[in-house]
């Protein structure tokens, strides 16, 4: 169950409770601690979920230098195995330049693009959090509106 579905529960638990007078409810406490219980439950999972987006983005960036290293190592061989005569060394040396820009080049547009890509998985998923704790702060204000100011511990 998702974190708004959860709150969305808490919310009918809220609005299930019977009216008494002075603007006051009384509600299951034990409904509300199961689904308090629930949120709590549920929160792990949306934060391993962003470890796994930062896991994946370090896997990119890992695949990505690793595909530069090869072909890295791949365009320096064959700058070697044309080291026959001057000109061949000298159109060697240069293609192996060309190739390791074109290298250093697709690395640096895959990291870009791979941190692009998490920097948005991330920017949504602080957003979905950043949500469902204001909804949270919300719900706790409006509970403490309910509770008389001589009752309040804090």
């Amino acid at each position: 169950m998702s974190i708004d579905e959860l709150l969305e529960q808490l919310d009918e638990v809220l609005d299930s409770g019977i009216k008494v007078p002075g603007k006051r409810s009384m509600i299951d406490i034990e409904k509300v601690r199961a689904v308090v219980d629930d949120i709590r439950l549920n929160l792990p999972g949306e934060i391993r979920q962003a470890r796994s987006i930062v896991a994946d983005r370090a896997d990119i960036i890992t695949n990505a230098k690793r595909e530069a290293d090869s072909i890295t190592r791949s365009a320096e061989e064959r700058a070697k195995a044309m080291v026959a005569q001057e000109e061949i060394t000298k159109l060697a040396q240069e293609k192996a330049g060309e190739m390791i820009a074109n290298a250093q080049a697709k690395t640096r547009e895959m990291r870009k693009a791979a941190q692009d890509f998490v920097d948005d998985i991330m920017r949504r998923a602080d957003d979905g959090l950043t949500a469902n704790l204001a909804e949270i702060r919300k719900t706790r204000a409006s509970l403490k509106q309910q509770i008389p100011p001589a009752q309040r511990s804090e």
